[in-house]
């Protein structure tokens, strides 16, 4: 059984890009080459700092949107682990 994946990205201009793909390697090397994102394509080179590993690419489709609606700083609490942080902005954002 394959795997699907939600993954964020850290791009040059420090923003995050959250995808989803059945095929994280072939993925990454996509966005680096600028191909299929025009957000990632204009802020060269990117770096994959975060991935969840899901059953089928819809349940990674749905978190991906789930994490695309989340702030920058909330995306980066998860990155880095941080549960307290990441409850706290979850409260503050209810």
């Amino acid at each position: 059984m394959s795997s699907c994946y939600t993954y964020i990205l850290l791009c040059d201009n420090g923003q995050f890009y959250v995808g989803s793909t059945d095929n994280l390697e072939r993925r990454l090397q996509e966005h680096q080459k600028g191909i299929g994102a025009n957000f990632t394509k204009a802020h060269l080179p990117v770096k994959l700092v975060y991935q969840e590993e899901y059953k089928t690419i819809g349940e990674a489709f749905k978190r991906e949107k789930q994490l695309q609606k989340w702030s920058h700083e909330k995306k980066a609490a998860l990155i880095a682990g941080d549960i307290e942080l990441l409850k706290k902005l979850s409260k503050s954002q209810g």
